[in-house]
């Protein structure tokens, strides 16, 4: 039974869809291809793949005819993966002649956003995937948003699309790009402003769901008696700044990618993702410095709370101090000392002492320090 990577997906060893650079020379003999695992099967991380020609779903679920199909011109196959392992990987790199590099940053689940095209055509584009972690769910101090990777690979005939982490599935923008054929109809590139679109609505909506937790914030650390909240607070700028990580860094590519478009129209759609994108950076950027104004605020509320406090103490203290000094002086058992033998003696020390606790008790409320 042939158990080669080729032969479990239906490919012959020698099936070259996208055809690798050469320098010239002798040729090198011919290796046997390696027997691999089945774990190397790379559909077994497939959540779902398709042939589409112009634009609608073709039938069918033999993977080395549609690629054949593609590959000579008829439509283009679209392979969506989730977490696939390095092996399942490199199961595609002669598939769809895939640079290694590429493969390489394709598995990398904490791969920063960037473009790139290679000298073959293929286009690589990797982008952060963000996630609102709901208040019922989080611990305490837990964080508010996560984080995962999307990265799509494209070519003449094919798109590939890996995803790392449990936020932002991709199958739903696969549905939405199946009942809009007109739009399938435009190739691999339509799948890149598809995922694009929906990365970048995921990130509006989670911006707008951390908004209403810095407006919740805000109202409790200037509400009268409300308490700081300080690690709270920290936690959800960290949780900013991953988001200012996320979204900045795409800028550019995106940029760069509306401005290679040939075709007017999908420039525009890519355009119209960038303005989405820009805005979400202004209003991270700007909950940000509301943030760091808010912890100001609360770490100065603090502050002064144990100010308060600390002057209550030294009031007490004070006033405290007054018939302990008393009772001191009089403990020292002398012969002499004043009204030592009257028999008024006690009380008008005792009368003493209260009156002067009474005198800086009244005194420390007028300073508003009790």
């Amino acid at each position: 039974m042939n158990l080669s990577l080729h032969g479990r997906i239906g490919l012959p060893a020698t099936f070259r869809p996208v055809p690798l650079r050469r320098t010239p020379g002798p040729a090198a003999p011919v290796s046997p291809v390696p027997v691999a695992p089945a774990t190397a099967d790379p559909l077994l991380a497939a959540i779902d793949w398709a042939h589409y020609v112009d634009g609608e779903r073709q039938p069918g679920s033999d993977f080395a005819r549609a690629c054949r199909a593609a590959a000579s011109g008829n439509g283009f196959v679209w392979l969506g993966l989730f977490e696939p392992s390095a092996a399942q990987l490199d199961g595609l790199r002669d598939v769809f002649g895939l640079h290694p590099l590429a493969l390489e940053d394709a598995g990398n689940s904490r791969q920063r956003p960037k473009l790139e095209r290679y000298e073959d055509g293929a286009l690589f584009l990797s982008l952060r995937t963000l996630g609102y972690v709901d208040s019922h769910v989080r611990g305490e101090g837990g964080e508010i948003v996560q984080t995962g990777t999307a990265t799509v690979l494209v070519g003449d005939w094919y798109a590939l699309t890996v995803r790392h982490g449990r936020h932002a599935p991709l199958q739903p923008v696969r549905l939405s790009l199946e009942a809009r054929p007109e739009q399938l109809a435009r190739g691999p590139i339509a799948v890149v402003h598809g995922v694009i679109d929906s990365v970048v609505d995921d990130y509006l909506r989670v911006a707008d769901e951390v908004a209403e937790d810095v407006e919740e914030i805000e109202s409790h650390v200037f509400a009268t008696g409300g308490t700081p909240q300080v690690e709270r607070i920290y936690q959800l700028k960290r949780d900013l700044i991953e988001m200012k990580r996320t979204v900045a860094p795409l800028l550019g590519p995106l940029r760069k990618l509306a401005e290679a478009q040939g075709d007017g129209e999908m420039r525009q759609y890519f355009l119209d993702v960038h303005d989405h994108l820009e805005q979400v950076r202004e209003q991270v950027g700007s909950y940000d410095e509301l943030m760091s104004s808010i912890l100001q605020a609360a770490v100065a509320r603090l502050s002064v709370s144990e100010n308060e406090d600390m002057r209550k103490i030294s009031a007490w203290v004070a006033i405290a101090a007054v018939p302990t000094m008393v009772a001191g002086i009089y403990g020292m058992n002398f012969d002499f000392m004043p009204e030592l033998t009257s028999p008024w003696g006690y009380p008008a020390v005792l009368l003493g002492m209260g009156t002067v606790c009474l005198l800086l008790y009244r005194n420390f409320r007028r300073q508003r320090w009790l």
